[in-house]
Order: structure tokens, then C-alpha cells, then sequence
């Protein structure tokens, strides 16, 4: 009674919370990196490790605080995520061990600027989202018009959306061979698009597209009626959604599975329909962010099982668990450091070219011969490696177009949006909210695609992002009669 007087009303689930937050906080700050820190290894304990060891702490706080916190944050909780495993913890065993996925070619003084440079855009980020709490007051007619006015899906359009899916899906299909391709490797899907013709040269325009509307369509579908089904009892009701939304089961078990696809495009699919599914569990909010860590250490890295056929894969043999972070996919700071010195030796800046090359995408290289090639790329054929798909991480793609200041700006916008959206969309979507709105399925696809955005090169994911934002188009509307939205 005296607790409730004074509006402090300790329940289970906050006692458990605090009895959580401390391991929880110990963990990921100090006794993940310090166990990480403490193993043995050739890497040198240089001003880079020291940098990479305060990063890594610094990503542990923020990750922390996304996952105790009372609302829903889901881009600012995948951008802390993706920071403290791809840029903190891994970087770090490859420090400790002196082993890296993608040589870093460079000075170890890039190597530094590169790790001081990542924790001065997390810095930034952070900046950002402070800056989102104190925006300029919004006269009341306006709050009231925005509010009044969600952005919902159209019941007809939607339909539209689903048969448009299970057309361009169907051609994704027949054009590498039949569904069985998609069930053997990545290895096979790549070859399948060749010898369909529409992967040629340096044009990557052609398979972009091919890939892109052979899975977007899909999966926007799927959440959109996965959303319908779990907020309507009409819906539940009604045989037609039932068998729909099985139909679309069936087609992203083909085109969005585990086998055929990208381990980031598969974690963008399962984060979009894990909160599409639980879009006010604030207990599986906080499950997903820490079992994602779990699932980055232990799993992530040899999740690529079906990138090669039987003759080319070839297992990790390790005896330590930090080697294979260190040998497989978390080459983000080393890349980063392999810009700057290749901005260095010649090139310098370019001042939104490759910005401009994520932005038109579309435009084939026939048409634009000078159009930019993806970052990763181009720095790898600078480099000299076989294997040019390299990642090319948000903080590399802004310095090299508009060095420090620019790379600064950039991530303090973007810290400024995502806690812009994530306020909004723990304002609307809620037990409450009508089933066809669209910011209830949309920010939970854009917090799973923004690990590929974040890792990069962005011309490889701006194909999908423009579909998305189409399909998008195409079932937005503002009306909110009968005839039109979902019930």
C-alpha cells in the first residue's frame, strides 16, 4: 500500500529485472572482454588493443542499457548489437590471437585511426539519440492530425502485394532450375543465376534485381499477413487468410531459407518475424538481443555450411573458441583500416560518388560507365585478393565520402532517426493498434536489415531496400474505412 501511494508499484517482473541487470551488465562490459582479453595469443597490446578493449566495453554498456530498458528499442538495440559483436568483441579476439579474416594491408597506425574513428561515431550516434528527446515542441492540431492518421496497409492492394509475390517468386524460381536448387548451396544459387543470364561482368544491376523481388515481395507479404492473423479475430476466422498466409509459409520456406541465402539476409527475415509475431513482449525483446550474442559467438561463424557444395566446403578445425571469430566473417574494422589506406595512397575522398552509386543502383553500367563499384569491392581489388566480397561497414562508407566530419554527421543523424522511430514505434505498436499498421511490420524489417546495412558495402544492399520501399507504396494509404483497411 505504501509503495502504490507513492505510485512505485514493484511487481515480479520488475524484481527479476533488477536481479538481472547486474550479471547482465558485468557480462557484456567487463567479464566477456576481459575473458576475451586474457587469452593467449601473438597479437600485440598496443594503443589498437587498448582502443579495441575500451570499444568493446563502451558497446557492452550501450548494449546493455537496450536490453534493460523499458521500451522497445529495436534499431538503436540492432545497432548496439551488430557494434558490440561485429566491431567490438570479434576485432578483439583478433587482436588477442594476431589473426585476421582479410589482411589488413596498412600501417598499424590505420588500424588505430580506424578503432578510434568507429568509437568516435558510436559517440556521435549516441549524441544523436540525445538530441531526438529535446526536438521543437509540435503544435497540438499537428500531433493530433499525425496521430489520428496512421499509415495503414490497403486490404486490396495487399492482396496485390501477395499475388505480385507468388509471380516474381515463381520466376525467381524457374529461372535457376526448380526448388530443389534452393535446398542444396548458396554455391548453386550463384551458379543458377549465371546461367540465367542475368549476372554478367561487373553489371550486378540484373541479379539484384532478380534476387531482390524473388524474396522481398515474399517476405513483406508474410509479415503483413502473420500481422493480420495475430491482432484480428476476423482474420482467424476467415479460411481465405488462413490458406494465404500458409501459401506464403511455403514460399519463403523456398526463397528465404537458411540454405539459399545469406546468413545477414536470414537474420533480417527471423528479426522481422520474431517482433512482427511479439510486437509488445518486452520479455522477447530482451531474450532476442542476448541470446543474439550468444548466437553470434557460438553459431554465427559456422553458419556458413551451405555457402559451398560438398567438394568446396571445408570445416573449421579450432581449438579455442575465439578462433573462429577470428578467421570467418568479422572483418569490419580491418576493412575499414584497408580504406583509410587506400584513401591515403591516392584516391582521398569522393565526396558522395559512392553514395550516389548506392542511390542509383538501378542504373546499369552500360548506361553509366563510370558508375562506382561497391567499396568492398573496389578496396579489394586495390588490395589485390581473390575474393573481393568484402564488407564495407556504414563508418567506412561515410569517411570515404566525406572523411571524419562528414562520418561524424552521418551517424549522429542516424542515432537521431533511429530513436525518432523507435519512439514512435513503441507509441503505436501496441495491443491496441489495428491490425494493417504498417509501422508495426516495418520497423521490425528495417532493425533486421540493418545489420546488412551497417556491415555494408551499401551498393550491395540498396537493391533490396528500393523493392521494399515499392512494395511499400504499393499498400500504404491513409484511409481507414471498412472497405479498405484489414479487420
Amino acid at each position: 500500500m505504501e509503495a502504490a501511494r507513492w505510485g512505485r508499484v514493484t511487481t515480479p517482473r520488475t524484481l527479476l529485472s533488477r536481479a538481472l541487470s547486474v550479471p547482465l551488465i558485468l557480462g557484456f562490459t567487463v567479464f566477456l572482454p576481459l575473458i576475451v582479453a586474457v587469452q593467449t595469443g601473438d597479437g600485440r597490446r598496443d594503443a589498437a588493443f587498448w582502443l579495441q578493449l575500451l570499444l568493446t566495453m563502451y558497446a557492452g554498456v550501450r548494449l546493455s542499457a537496450m536490453i534493460l530498458t523499458s521500451r522497445r528499442k529495436l534499431l538503436q538495440g540492432s545497432f548496439w548489437l551488430f557494434v558490440y559483436m561485429a566491431m567490438g568483441v570479434a576485432p578483439l579476439a583478433q587482436a588477442v590471437l594476431g589473426r585476421v579474416p582479410t589482411p589488413v594491408v596498412g600501417p598499424r597506425s590505420d588500424l588505430t585511426l580506424a578503432i578510434g574513428l568507429v568509437l568516435l561515431g558510436c559517440t556521435a550516434f549516441d549524441v544523436g539519440v540525445l538530441l531526438a528527446r529535446h526536438r521543437p515542441a509540435v503544435r497540438a492540431s499537428s500531433a493530433r492530425r499525425e496521430a489520428a492518421r496512421p499509415v495503414m496497409a490497403h486490404r486490396r492492394r495487399l492482396q496485390l502485394l501477395t499475388v505480385l509475390a507468388f509471380g516474381c517468386s515463381a520466376v525467381f524460381i524457374l529461372k535457376l532450375g526448380g526448388p530443389a536448387v534452393f535446398f542444396s548451396s548458396r554455391q548453386e544459387i550463384i551458379a543458377g543465376i549465371q546461367e540465367a543470364g542475368v549476372s554478367n561482368g561487373d553489371g550486378q544491376a540484373g541479379q539484384a534485381f532478380l534476387r531482390g523481388f524473388g524474396t522481398v515481395p515474399a517476405l513483406l507479404a508474410l509479415l503483413l499477413y502473420t500481422r493480420w492473423l495475430i491482432t484480428s479475430k476476423y482474420a482467424r476466422r476467415k479460411v481465405s487468410v488462413i490458406v494465404t498466409w500458409a501459401a506464403l509459409c511455403g514460399l519463403n520456406l523456398v526463397v528465404n531459407n537458411p540454405v539459399s541465402n545469406p546468413r545477414y539476409w536470414f537474420l533480417t527475415v527471423m528479426f522481422a518475424l520474431l517482433f512482427t509475431v511479439f510486437p509488445v513482449s518486452a520479455a522477447m525483446y530482451r531474450v532476442a538481443l542476448s541470446m543474439a550474442v550468444v548466437v553470434a559467438l557460438l553459431v554465427f561463424p559456422f553458419a556458413d555450411r551451405f555457402r559451398y557444395d560438398e567438394k568446396n566446403y571445408k570445416p573449421v578445425e579450432t581449438t579455442s573458441f575465439l578462433e573462429p571469430m577470428a578467421l570467418k566473417d568479422y572483418d569490419q574494422i580491418g576493412m575499414f583500416a584497408n580504406t583509410i589506406t587506400f584513401s591515403e595512397s591516392g584516391p582521398g575522398h569522393f565526396y558522395g560518388r559512392q553514395l550516389a552509386g548506392s542511390v542509383f543502383f538501378a542504373v546499369p553500367r552500360s548506361v553509366w560507365p563510370g558508375k562506382p563499384r561497391d567499396t568492398g569491392v573496389m578496396v579489394g581489388q586495390w588490395m589485390g585478393t581473390v575474393n573481393t566480397n568484402l564488407s564495407s561497414p556504414i563508418w567506412a562508407e561515410l569517411w570515404i565520402d566525406f572523411g571524419p566530419l562528414g562520418m561524424g554527421a552521418g551517424l549522429l543523424g542516424m542515432g537521431y532517426a533511429a530513436a525518432r522511430v523507435d519512439r514512435r514505434y513503441a507509441k503505436r505498436a501496441t495491443r491496441r493498434a489495428p491490425p494493417g499498421s504498417l509501422i508495426s511490420v516495418v520497423v521490425p524489417l528495417v532493425a533486421g536489415y540493418s545489420f546488412i546495412l551497417l556491415r555494408g558495402p551499401l551498393l550491395q544492399a540498396s537493391g533490396r531496400v528500393a523493392i521494399a520501399a515499392l512494395c511499400l507504396a504499393l499498400v500504404a494509404t491513409y484511409r481507414t474505412d471498412k472497405a479498405t483497411t484489414l479487420r
